[in-house]
């Protein structure tokens, strides 16, 4: 290359991100002629003009002049950006009850330099939503007022009412059925409502989640749930119902991994656990929990985490029958080397504080065992024990909860893995008993719903020692 002449006309003279870009032609004074690059670099400038608002943007002039007896070349380059386009206007077209909501989703102002990236990021918001089933905003440069574009927002809604009903099954919990009605869009502000309606053989349950959109609309919310809940567990000697409404306030910074959460739940349990006798009790308790998650995909992940704290409780002499505080922490991480080896660490932790653990509802207190926590033991089937009249051991649920988990996993086949696992851990009042162990072989078969895992463990602790069978579907986070 002997000589580059390059010109910008127009708007784009006076911009300093375009002149920038403009001048990072790769090919100078004394490089080797490669005209791939230079066609590149044409290519590439041309749509970078375009997502930067200059609309208008031609090459005036490009030439590439060889001299073959010198071994030569002369490159002219003149750029004819334009206009800067401007964000005009918002234009719903058809239905415009989603006015007050695209409004609050809309991260641009009338008047601010066009950006493919903002509008990107825009149409990113409105799929996001939950409302429609499809969106689509564009600029309209046709219709360009001065150098201000309307984007035009065309919006195909969801149906008035969506149900679902699905199904599947575990070894914990057997097989389970579910059914879901949602209304997405009851009125002008956003606001929606879903029902549901979950059965298996132990427990069965309905809830009512009516949603109410703030401002930032998809990270953003807060909640009103009603529900019931019914359990009749023979292995954790379970049985009760529950009845609760509860507020909500949820809040992540966009794009960000943490989410966090504030509630107020009025709850009344009427259960039996082990050998007491029925009881009803009544609490009123505010919550907080903070939470983390991040993970590479979504069904099967090769690099993620997640770590989740809640705290909640009640008092006395604030609405509730009886005095506690409980809190909860979970731990989990996913790590796969060279493509390969993967590694899956899981941790539990939890306490319960009062004076009155006797009349702490069942479904607050601590059990483990099952698919999700000591593989080997039945689902809930570890917790302290008492002897009933007969001389039979039954469960009380505990006051601490204390779990661990590593896997490793290979891949042997065409989605297939082969893995194996140690799992430790119990649920207890005092810590004076022996931990309850798992070990054992598994296999992971990845399908397009995620991966389908089944294993076989003995559970090993100071009273039996026991084999057993387990398979779940679904992503670990």
């Amino acid at each position: 290359v002997s000589n580059v002449t390059r010109e910008i006309i127009g708007d784009g003279r006076t911009d300093d991100a375009f002149r920038q870009r403009y001048n990072a032609f790769p090919l100078k004074q004394g490089d080797v002629l490669h005209q791939p690059t230079y066609e590149k670099f044409k290519s590439e400038m041309f749509n970078y003009a375009l997502s930067h608002g200059y609309f208008d943007f031609y090459w005036q002039a490009t030439r590439l002049d060889l001299v073959r007896e010198e071994n030569e070349a002369n490159i002219l380059l003149i750029a004819q950006s334009g206009r800067q386009y401007e964000f005009g206007e918002v234009e719903l077209v058809g239905d415009d009850r989603a006015k007050a909501i695209i409004g609050r989703l809309r991260n641009f102002t009338a008047g601010e330099k066009y950006s493919s990236a903002k509008l990107t990021e825009f149409n990113r918001r409105l799929n996001e939503t939950g409302y429609f089933a499809r969106a689509i905003a564009r600029p309209i440069v046709s219709r360009a007022e001065g150098a201000r574009v309307p984007i035009e927002v065309t919006l195909t809604h969801l149906p008035r009412d969506i149900f679902n009903v699905g199904g599947g099954a575990n070894s914990d919990k057997g097989p389970r059925v579910r059914a879901r009605w949602e209304r997405p869009w009851v009125n002008t502000r956003g606001h929606s409502v879903t029902g549901q309606v979950f059965v298996s053989k132990l427990e069965q349950a309905a809830s009512l989640d009516y949603r109410i959109p703030l401002e930032d609309v998809n990270n953003d919310y807060a909640s009103i749930q009603t529900s019931y809940e019914f359990e009749d567990n023979s292995i954790s000697d379970t049985k009760s119902e529950t009845l609760s409404i509860s507020g909500h306030r949820f809040w992540k910074e966009a794009d960000s991994p943490w989410q966090r959460s504030v509630s107020l739940t009025f709850e009344r349990e009427m259960f039996t656990q082990g050998i007491s006798d029925p009881q009803t009790i009544n609490l009123l308790m505010p919550g907080y929990s903070v939470g983390y998650t991040k993970s590479d995909q979504e069904l099967t992940i090769s690099q993620g985490q997640q770590y989740i704290v809640a705290v909640q409780g009640g008092h006395e002499s604030a609405g509730s029958d009886i005095s506690l505080f409980k809190i909860t922490a979970n731990a989990k991480v996913i790590t796969t080397i060279n493509d390969t080896h993967r590694i899956y660490l899981r941790a539990d932790a939890g306490a319960i504080r009062t004076d009155d653990f006797d009349r702490v509802p069942s479904s607050l207190r601590f059990f483990t065992g099952g698919d999700q926590s000591i593989r080997g033991f039945r689902y809930q089937e570890i917790s302290p024990q008492v002897l009933d009249e007969e001389g039979n051991s039954v469960l009380t649920g505990g006051r601490y909860l204390a779990t661990a988990s590593v896997e490793y996993a290979y891949p042997v086949a065409d989605n297939w893995r082969a893995a194996v696992f140690a799992d430790v851990g119990t649920a207890t009042n005092d810590f004076s008993d022996g931990l309850s162990r798992g070990l054992g072989v598994g296999a992971h078969w990845l399908t397009l719903i995620g991966p389908v895992r089944f294993y076989i463990a003995q559970g090993k602790n100071d009273f039996e020692t026991q084999w057993r069978f387990h398979f779940s579907l679904g992503p670990e986070l």
